[in-house]
Parts: C-alpha cells; structure tokens; sequence
C-alpha cells in the first residue's frame, strides 16, 4: 500500500511542479506535512545531498524520499512516479510541436507559467533559508531577537553567496567547500 501511496504522491508533483527541482519543494513540504513521512529539516538535509549528487534535484529528491520511507524499491517507486508525467507530456508534445508551435496561444501558456514558476521557487528559497538560517523554535522559546539568527549559518551563507556572485566558479566547487566547512566547523 505505501508504494502506491509512493507512487500517487509523485506522479502529482511530477505533473504539476512546472519549473525543475527547486520547484518540487513547496510539494515536498506539503507532503511531508500531509504524511509524517519527513520534516523541514530532512528537506534541507535532502537538498544538500540532491545537489552533491547528480542528476536533476527533484528526482534526487523523490528518490531520497521514496527510500527513507520505504528501503529501495520505494525509491524506485518513486523516481519512476516522479518522471512519468513528464514522459508523458514530452511524447504528446514533441508529436504535436510543429502544429503548436507558431500559436499564440501557447506562448501566453508559457509567459503565464514563468511567474507561477518563479514564485514557487522563491517559496522554496525562503523556507530553506527560514530553516537553514533562522531559529525560529528558539525564538519562540526565549522570544529574544539575537536568538532568532543563527549568526554562524548566517556570515557562511554570506561568504557562499558573494563568493558564488563574485568568482563564479563550478557549483561543484562551493558544494565541496561547504561540506569541508560543515565537517571542520562541526555545523
């Protein structure tokens, strides 16, 4: 029960999470709520290892999920869910591109789709950096704004982001000095 279970959940957010992997993390957050099956901080978890690893972040994601709820023929289960949609309509559009291509009204489609795209992306930025940055259950404990920011995350989060902006380098490269500094720095 809990693959098809597996299966119906992914097949939703492969079909409607529009925008690539970042894109899934609102569904993810939603499931994760909805089911118990993970938490905000697992989501941060699994972002840093779905971006160490390759492939796409949301298949490495659904991966990551499937097999921590249920060993590996869940993480199949949902992988496979996960990319069917989009099999799917890959199929149904490459046969039908050329008729569609020139109609306006699939470009409005298009323009309409990319500010949905990049709000549900900047959603999923501001909920990491809520979990990744703020200490939102200390804060609410000792109700101490100096509590509410972890001042660590938040100077390395700096130093990433401007070192990111200035010398753009491989993603690689930041995701490896990170992992050293989270190693070294026991964050």
């Amino acid at each position: 029960m809990i693959y098809l279970r597996l299966a119906w959940e992914f097949v939703q957010i492969g079909l409607f999470a529009v925008g690539g992997g970042m894109a899934t993390l609102p569904f993810l957050q939603r499931l994760g709520e909805r089911t118990g099956w993970f938490d905000q901080q697992l989501i941060t978890d699994m972002i840093a290892i779905s971006e160490s690893t390759p492939g796409p972040i949301g298949i490495n994601m659904a991966t990551f999920v499937g097999y921590n709820t249920a060993g590996v023929l869940g993480g199949i289960v949902a992988t496979l869910a996960e990319i069917l949609p989009s099999i799917i309509i890959l199929v149904l559009v490459s046969k039908s591109l050329a008729r569609f291509s020139s109609s306006r009204y699939v470009a409005y489609a298009f323009y309409g789709l990319r500010p949905a795209v990049t709000g549900l992306i900047a959603a999923a930025v501001v909920s990491v950096f809520r979990t990744a940055v703020l200490n939102i259950g200390l804060y609410q404990q000792t109700g101490l704004l100096p509590d509410l920011i972890s001042l660590k995350y938040l100077l390395f989060f700096t130093i990433m982001l401007v070192s990111i902006r200035k010398y753009k380098k491989s993603p690689v490269l930041y995701i490896a000095i990170a992992a050293v500094a989270g190693i070294v720095l026991k964050f």
